[in-house]
């Protein structure tokens, strides 16, 4: 899952970002309104955590561009203004949800999740897909019951392709959910990543639950 951080405090910035990588989301920041505005109108994020009090464009501003263009990417506003009349007037805007600073990081998560999960009418902690199983809060996958050790992107990838199981993901769209904006979508890692979870998940199932459908991209599918 790829997110984006827009907060004019840097160092409340950084610390967010810090720790959602921790929790096993791809991060990108920003610290001013009109960055963050380009950032948003010319890149795919599944999650925007947004201040609204930002130098240049306004946060508020921001979400209804975003709105304008695109009612699927959730948005969840992070902001001091505590007012009803400021949380109503978010929500209308178009964000999915609203927390008042100060706030605890598990909080955070813990939305985040309820919130990324939301997208794909999924709502439990764990997902499923045959006899794979992907625990979203401890970033764990099992096959069989049995933990299966993946990298850090083995477990992106393998989350998304469950999120998204029926239906074939392009090798482009798993750059834009599953890495940040510094990889280079030339460089095959997306193939490197692929072909090892491939094997460690054969290695545990007996058999590689992952198609490569030629001219469409990856699927996750149940055994027959």
């Amino acid at each position: 899952m790829r997110l984006l951080i827009v907060e004019d405090e840097k160092e409340l910035c950084d610390t967010v970002a810090k720790s959602l990588y921790g929790a096993g989301y791809e991060v990108d920041t920003c610290y001013d309104g009109d960055e963050a505005l380009d950032y948003i109108l010319s890149d795919d994020y599944d999650l925007i955590v947004l201040d609204l009090n930002l130098p240049g464009t306004d946060g508020m501003d921001i979400l209804r561009e975003l709105r304008k263009k695109n009612e699927e990417t959730k948005v969840l506003i992070l902001s001091a203004r505590s007012q009803i009349a400021d949380k109503v007037e978010g929500l209308d805007a178009g964000a999915n949800d609203y927390m008042e600073k100060p706030f605890h990081l598990q909080e955070l998560e813990a939305r985040i999740r309820s919130l990324t999960r939301r997208k794909f009418v999924q709502k439990d902690i764990c997902l499923d897909c045959g006899e794979l199983t992907f625990d979203t809060r401890k970033r764990e996958a099992y096959a069989k019951g049995i933990p299966v050790a993946l990298t850090r992107k083995e477990n992106g990838i393998l989350e998304y392709l469950i999120l998204n199981q029926g239906r074939p993901v392009s090798q482009e769209e798993l750059i834009e959910h599953v890495w940040d904006a510094s990889v280079d979508s030339f460089s095959g890692s997306v193939r490197v990543h692929m072909s090892s979870l491939r094997k460690k998940l054969k290695a545990a199932l007996g058999y590689d639950p992952i198609v490569n459908k030629v001219g469409e991209g990856y699927e996750i599918e149940e055994p027959v």
